[in-house]
């Protein structure tokens, strides 16, 4: 059909030749079972042909910087536009980046401070008024009278330049000096010096070399009117010898920006005076990180042990000369203090313990006795285990030591800007009452509010009072913030009028993705997959653009049900801007609100790769032999549970979670239950699960360096043995790694091909049968089965190696077979097919088994860890972990497990979820997915929103429960759930312990449970 975009042919991986056509400039969904080919189809066959034609069309010059994309495995495709993704691996790593600077709103943001900003001494938190140059004049003779003086011009600040024609030009102008990066020099050293044209450089140009004298006024007050002239309104003075202790000292004054009081001052406003990226805005301290990276006493101590046992972990006892050496000035310290080295370390007094960690911080007396008589006496100092480690971290050239040292460092806030990332002085300068850090700590639904009232000029105290915090710098903090200008004026009115525009429809944009709880400095690497990309979809939302395809994967990911609205109704205004939107997508509001439906199946992996139904929703929805239609007209459902686990009777508590945003949370989870905890985006779930349970769990229980958010304490932990967080991160970081190493089960494969007759014939060991190390592995490709060729402006290339032909292995190990097949074949086996092979071989088979109850019968069990999908990544340790026994001591952590996964394998992973909870294991699981909570025993809902205005537990009890709370989101969402009937009041039992009460009767059995 004409308009259409056509694929035909495609062969991209499991892809099985398939031909599909959908409607250009329409709302797209491809679904279908994890491993069916929707990625392939969207991303590694239409988005990549998209992104190859586009980069074909450069030049050859700037295809060799930006390398060239492969050509999918396909006949053709018609119809197609520009496309751009919009997924969830493009997170930036920066630690420099913020929600504010990916999202453009930072930069507007510095060009509406830098315009129409008011500065402030950062000392007295007066208002900085311009100085005259009489003024300056009077205060260079009353605070530096008869000391020595360097009057100097600012004419180059911070430009890239060789500046040959300026020095030119400053000579036929009279002057004979100048200062170039802090060194001085004749005009004509100066006009001989090689400046490196890309670096940056200041250059000042002398003005006068005086004695501030009074008797020479005349002449100091025309020299600074020369200055400031020559300057563009800014003067350095250089004091040789004016500074404290007859030091060189520098004072900056300008014609515009100064505190009449303590002369502090602050140069000419500029967008680059507002980036933490930039020196001129950035703190000296942290270089704009905000945080610096310190050694942290929770990961040195022990607090369980004395010192005499070891308490202080990087040192050692006793042994060497090192530890001999630190053993003895400890016992000079003790001995000094009055305590013992045989104390528990928590038992220990303050006083003592400050004394070990930081020093006593001055000398002491150590006095040598023998049969009770003193031998010798002398002073000693101890520097302390924290500065120790500081020294012994900045002196080390090791890598090794740096990386071992590291290991006791955590980030902390930067002292000196308390975490803002600004100088003070930048600081200083605020717009509507609010600097440019506590504008950007707002979330941002509370910075559209502030700019709007800013906008209207109804802005007052009141409105930014709760956002009035932050380290200001000198005595600022205690200065009453009221006499803080919130009216721009007429003049600032006119000129952020358009800056404000700008800033508030970005907002808006964020708001409508379902992201108004963010801040705008929240560091882009601590966002999810679902919010980066939802972060990338709301800026191409307002770039505007038309005409362009969007290659979309999950964008749902991490919405709460209540959410899911705005995000639809996102989607199609970049839908009705004349774009085509092709979106990989499970979740079932999403499915129906498209204008258009791709279902890929019917299996997945080699059962999967073909189009089983497309069409509107309407039309999927009735497709025969669609697993996604049967599942849209509720043929096939996830059943609730007939009957809700007690639990053991024990539980785990949480009190006085404090972390972020969470306002002081209790919490109490039933032990050997499967415990769902929810609520709206931001509301605080990772917060309490990750940064507050699992790490303290995880150092209590399983002995790992981590450092808990705030809490008070966590009760019940004695009832378990370890602690599992089964996520979505890859099981291994090279292509070496595979489900059968991950497993263990390759190890058990390994030592049955060292028992057939070859081997043993042939005296082969284990080891041969690795590619990872010499002896049995091809050594052309050293295992990998393929070879890369660099292309130079072409893709690099991935051929099979022409040895082993991708066999990985050498010939001689090729030859030793196992019921026929070699080695290499059993690699090359999908599970499903190993599951069959080694049925005999209960260790093997055993395992194949999980992994075909977890859904992936499909992969192969050698394929690449990199290859793997977050999801399939995460089925696999749920396998792995299933295979282990049971001890039902052991509590998993699961972060929205159904990332990625379809119905039928939203399905099969409850099946898995259950069996782990029927040992009598704890399950936490943080989920959005209403199939999930409907199936948990026990629920607990944070909120009510995200951000500032989360926090808190909402409800508590089982699904039914907690859909009978009426202003729970969780609970309005739950009762449109079919199958769940809210308690009524009789039934619902207090907050925070296991419920009793049965999931109603008289329902369907499972689908294929």
């Amino acid at each position: 059909m004409q308009g259409d975009l056509t694929v035909r042919g495609a062969r991209e991986h499991n892809l099985k030749d398939i031909t599909v056509s959908f409607p250009r400039d329409r709302f797209v969904v491809i679904t279908g079972v994890s491993g069916s080919g929707k990625s392939t189809l969207a991303f590694d066959t239409i988005y990549a042909e998209g992104q190859r034609r586009y980069v074909e069309s450069l030049s050859a010059y700037a295809r060799q910087f930006l390398g060239l994309m492969e050509k999918p495995d396909v006949d053709s495709i018609t119809g197609l536009s520009p496309a751009i993704s919009i997924d969830q691996k493009t997170t930036s790593h920066n630690p420099r980046s913020t929600v504010g600077t990916v999202t453009e709103i930072h930069d507007y943001l510095r060009l509406l401070y830098a315009r129409v900003g008011t500065p402030y001494c950062p000392l007295c938190g007066r208002k900085i008024e311009k100085q005259s140059p009489s003024e300056i004049t009077d205060r260079l003779l009353g605070g530096f009278g008869d000391k020595r003086a360097i009057l100097l011009a600012p004419v180059v600040r911070g430009r890239k330049g060789e500046y040959k024609k300026l020095f030119a030009d400053l000579r036929r102008e009279g002057f004979a000096r100048v200062r170039v990066d802090g060194t001085l020099y004749e005009l004509e050293e100066a006009e001989k010096l090689k400046l490196e044209k890309f670096e940056k450089h200041d250059v000042d140009v002398v003005i006068d070399r005086l004695t501030l004298r009074g008797g020479d006024r005349t002449r100091i007050a025309e020299s600074v009117e020369l200055g400031l002239r020559r300057g563009e309104g800014l003067l350095r003075v250089l004091l040789p010898d004016g500074g404290e202790g007859g030091e060189a000292h520098e004072e900056l004054y300008s014609e515009k920006f100064a505190c009449p009081e303590h002369g502090s001052v602050l140069e000419e406003l500029e967008p680059r005076s507002f980036s933490f990226n930039s020196p001129y805005g950035a703190c000296g301290e942290c270089t704009g990180l905000g945080h610096k990276q310190e050694f942290s006493p929770e990961l040195v101590i022990d607090e369980k042990l004395s010192v005499a046992e070891g308490a202080i972990l990087p040192w050692t006892k006793k042994g060497t000369d090192a530890g001999i050496y630190y053993w003895d000035k400890l016992k000079a310290l003790a001995e000094h203090l009055d305590f013992d080295l045989k104390t528990p370390w928590r038992e220990l007094p303050a006083k003592a313990q400050k004394a070990v960690l930081h020093g006593p911080g001055e000398p002491f007396q150590v006095i040598y006795r023998r049969g009770g008589k003193e031998t010798m006496r002398f002073m000693t100092e101890f520097e302390g285990v924290i500065p120790n480690l500081e020294r012994r971290y900045a002196d080390t050239e090791s890598d090794f030591m740096r990386e071992k040292l590291e290991e006791l460092m955590e980030l902390r806030p930067c002292p000196t800007c308390g975490g803002t990332r600004y100088k003070p002085e930048i600081l200083a300068v605020r717009v509507g009452g609010l600097n440019i850090s506590q504008a950007s700590g707002m979330s941002v639904l509370d910075a559209d509010a502030y700019f709007g009232q800013l906008q209207e000029g109804t802005l007052n105290h009141d409105a930014i009072a709760p956002h009035l915090k932050g380290h200001v710098g000198g005595t600022a903090r205690a200065h009453s913030p009221r006499h803080y200008e919130y009216a721009l004026g007429e003049f600032g009115a006119a000129v952020a009028a358009p800056i404000l525009r700008a800033i508030r429809t970005r907002l808006r944009f964020l708001v409508d993705v379902g992201l108004d709880y963010l801040s705008l400095d929240r560091t882009a690497n601590t966002l999810s997959g679902g919010e980066a990309q939802r972060i990338r979809l709301a800026t191409q939302v307002g770039s505007g653009l038309t005409g362009v395809l969007y290659v979309l994967d999950e964008p749902s990911i991490g919405l709460h049900p209540k959410d899911n609205g705005r995000l639809i109704g996102t989607l199609k205004n970049l839908r009705d801007l004349g774009n085509t939107l092709l979106v990989v997508e499970h979740d079932e509001d999403t499915m129906l609100a498209a204008d258009y439906l791709i279902d890929m199946g019917p299996g997945a992996g080699v059962h999967g790769g073909e189009v089983v139904a497309c069409g509107t929703p309407e039309e999927v929805r009735e497709a025969e032999g669609s697993l996604t239609g049967q599942y849209l007209r509720g043929e096939l459902k996830i059943e609730v549970p007939a009957e809700r686990r007690r639990g053991n009777g024990k539980r785990l508590e949480v009190f006085g979670a404090r972390e972020h945003n969470l306002q002081d949370v209790n919490i109490a989870i039933p032990l050997g239950t499967m415990t769902v905890v929810t609520g709206p985006s931001g509301s605080g779930k990772s917060t309490l699960i990750h940064d507050i349970l699992h790490a303290t769990l995880a150092r209590e229980l399983n002995g790992a360096k981590t450092t808990p958010g705030k809490f008070d304490r966590i009760a019940g932990m004695e009832h378990l043995d370890k602690v599992i967080e089964i996520d979505q991160s890859p099981i291994g970081r090279t292509p070496r790694s595979n489900p059968a190493t991950y497993t263990g089960v390759f190890t058990e494969i390994r030592d049955l091909f060292t028992r057939t007759p070859e081997a043993r014939r042939r005296g082969y060991l284990a080891g041969r049968f690795s590619f990872n190390v010499k002896g049995g592995r091809c050594e052309h490709c050293k295992g990998d089965g393929v070879m890369k060729i660099e292309m130079n402006f072409l893709p690099d290339i991935y051929v099979p190696c022409e040895v082993c032909k991708g066999a990985r292995y050498n010939r001689e190990t090729l030859e030793v077979r196992y019921n026929g097949k070699t080695i290499a074949d059993v690699l090359d086996m999908t599970v499903e097919e190993a599951s069959t092979f080694f049925e005999a071989i209960p260790p093997i088979g055993r395992k194949m088994e999980l992994l075909l109850d977890v859904g992936l019968g499909y992969m192969r069990i050698g394929q690449p860890s990199t290859t793997l999908s977050g999801g399939e990544a995460q089925r696999v340790k749920l396998a792995t972990e299933l295979s282990k026994r049971a001890t039902g001591k052991t509590i998993y952590i699961l972060d929205e497990p159904t990332t990625g996964l379809h119905f039928e394998d939203v399905r099969k992973l409850m099946e898995v979820l259950q069996r782990l909870a029927e040992g009598g294991n704890t399950l936490v699981i943080i989920e959005h997915n209403l199939d999930v909570m409907k199936c948990a025993d026990y629920v607990i809902d944070l909120g009510p929103e995200g951000g500032v205005r989360g926090g808190t537990v909402v409800a508590t009890g089982t699904p039914e429960e907690v859909a009978a709370h009426a202003t729970s989101y969780t609970g309005e969402y739950l009762r449109r759930v079919p199958g769940i009937v809210p308690a009524t009041p009789r039934e619902v039992v207090a907050a925070g312990g296991g419920s009793k009460t049965p999931a109603k009767k008289g329902r369907a059995k499972t689908v294929g449970a």
